[in-house]
């Protein structure tokens, strides 16, 4: 695969950016390594003053051209003029970044017709990164983007190593590194004892253990499921749905995304991160559907228009309909956090609810009445938004303080060895063998960063000119074959076997390391190694 080169120790990093690329809001931040308590925040974008982060999100042209990006993809207020949208021309794509999880792929949110997802998180990474590389400029004069800075990616618990792979081609194909395998770039969770990170799309969840030393183990596998904060939005947009028809909203959506963008900018500031759950405090919001998204009004048909009109276009939302927008989303991410509770053996000593979603006080409420006779201490920092950028900082000065992890999938080599009647016949090959699943490294254990485990192999025929070594991963504990049922090729290292016949031994190693595996091959007759010229199966 093009970009690939020879494995590089990267030298002279200077300076670490945390990056938050987050499913509706993204940012980041940095730090000096000569100064690493002082991490700073970027609040600047499009050259003006601004929150600390802004939308995951894009406006394209018909050719695919980036328009317009973060904030100014999306919400824009209403003008009546001529009665169009302003964003109407362009086509505005947010969400991209869910197409990397493993759900059903009628459970993603639709792109564009000729928009691949990986086109969009390249396009957003290549803006994001322009706007990193100024300000460190303005910063520090003579920083080498490639070779002076650190760049730490913040992912989800439940990414696989395919999607972080895919992670490392978008940033590659943006720029963020001058070749694919570049120490320069690494991932990781955020994590530190029972970690809730509530994001706009993902909840992402994890237990560690601080040791004596001061170093961090996992306790449990990462674990995360898709019902962030942007949940509650649909399930408000659910409830307009329903008051001026399901197919109002989604025209709506279609021809004017701009203005959905804005109702539920004024639903997220009136409503949503101002709702606690008391009934005695709320006092029923009222949407005006005329002002914020006047180009509702020509979709609206039947008894929902009558309807509508009799209440001036206006929506009320009281006490029990807001809490219906938040019940179901915020069970989900109880029932996440309860699993998580479960499994580690011992007793948690403190929850931290960061993320942008941790600012709904009803979901900081509702975690601490279901959890706070389970664990002591729930808190959430006092700039939860940031939180996650400033843990990558940390996580990329001080790589060291996280020792171990636990495996979330079973790892394997496809190997060959000589049929017996323990297989079924059809699996015997005509050269007389069979293929099968080899375990390396088990589901569940525990294992040191940078771990390797070894395998050596051996051609099965003595005429073979070449050694094709596939990887492959599952789920489950153990598993027979490679073609076993929730069995997925991780991908395929291809080693050249010269001088048939003779012994040609090949060390196989597989190397866990924080947030990503690694896998290389050493032919032991000519010394050729390989390492990440492996063709990855995406």
């Amino acid at each position: 695969m093009s970009g690939f080169t020879p494995n590089i120790a990267d030298k002279d990093v200077r300076v670490v950016v945390g990056l938050d690329f987050g499913t509706t809001f993204s940012g980041f931040a940095y730090a000096h390594t000569t100064s690493p308590d002082s991490v700073e925040t970027n609040d600047t974008w499009h050259n003006r003053k601004a929150l600390v982060k802004t939308n995951t999100a894009l406006l394209y042209d018909e050719k695919w051209n980036v328009l317009e990006w973060g904030a100014s993809a999306l919400a824009s207020k209403p003008k009546i003029k001529n009665g169009k949208d302003a964003k109407n021309n362009g086509k505005p794509v947010e969400l991209f970044k869910i197409h990397l999880g493993t759900m059903d792929q009628s459970q993603k949110p639709p792109l564009p017709l000729g928009l691949d997802y990986k086109r969009a998180i390249t396009d957003y990474l290549r803006c994001m990164g322009t706007v990193i590389k100024d300000t460190l400029n303005q910063r520090w004069r003579g920083l080498s983007f490639h070779r002076n800075v650190l760049k730490v990616m913040t992912v989800p618990a439940e990414f696989d190593d395919r999607a972080i792979f895919i992670m490392r081609t978008c940033a590659y194909d943006a720029g963020f590194i001058d070749y694919l395998n570049s120490e320069l770039l690494e991932f990781t969770t955020e994590h530190s004892f029972l970690i809730v990170d509530c994001g706009g799309g993902t909840v992402d969840l994890t237990v560690r253990t601080l040791k004596a030393d001061g170093k961090l183990t996992e306790a449990t596998e990462r674990t995360g499921e898709f019902c962030g904060g942007s949940y509650v939005d649909q399930e408000f947009l659910k409830y307009v749905g329903k008051k001026v028809g399901a197919s109002a909203v989604e025209m709506l959506k279609q021809n004017h995304y701009g203005q959905l963008q804005y109702l539920i900018q004024g639903f997220c500031s009136q409503v949503k991160y101002e709702f606690n759950d008391n009934p005695k405090e709320y006092k029923s919001q009222d949407m005006d559907l005329e002002e914020l998204c006047p180009a509702i009004k020509q979709y609206v048909k039947g008894t929902e228009k009558l309807q509508i009109e009799e209440d001036e276009w206006i929506i009320e939302l009281d006490y029990e309909t807001v809490k219906s927008f938040f019940d179901p989303v915020l069970a989900k991410i109880c029932a996440l956090i309860r699993k998580q509770l479960a499994a580690t053996r011992k007793k948690c000593a403190a929850m931290f609810v960061v993320g942008g979603f941790s600012s709904s006080p009803y979901l900081f409420k509702r975690i601490k009445k279901e959890f706070n006779s389970q664990v002591s201490a729930i808190a959430s920092p006092p700039h939860p938004i940031a939180a996650i950028m400033y843990g990558a900082v940390f996580y990329g000065i001080n790589k060291s303080v996280v020792e171990t992890r636990v495996l979330k999938r079973t790892y394997g080599l496809e190997l060959t060895d000589t049929w017996t009647s323990a297989h079924p016949i059809e699996r015997k090959k005509a050269s007389g063998g069979v293929a099968y699943f080899h375990t390396m490294a088990k589901r569940g254990t525990e294992v040191p960063v940078d771990k390797s485990f070894l395998q050596d192999v051996v051609p099965f025929l003595p005429s073979q000119t070449s050694l094709r070594l596939s990887v492959y991963t599952t789920s489950k504990e153990s598993v027979t074959y490679c073609d076993d049922p929730g069995t997925e090729e991780l991908g395929t290292l291809v080693i050249d076997l010269p001088d048939p016949y003779t012994e040609r031994e090949v060390e196989f190693t597989l190397t866990f390391g924080a947030h990503e595996t690694k896998v290389k091959a050493y032919n032991k007759v000519n010394g050729k190694m390989y390492t990440a010229s492996y063709k990855l199966v995406l």
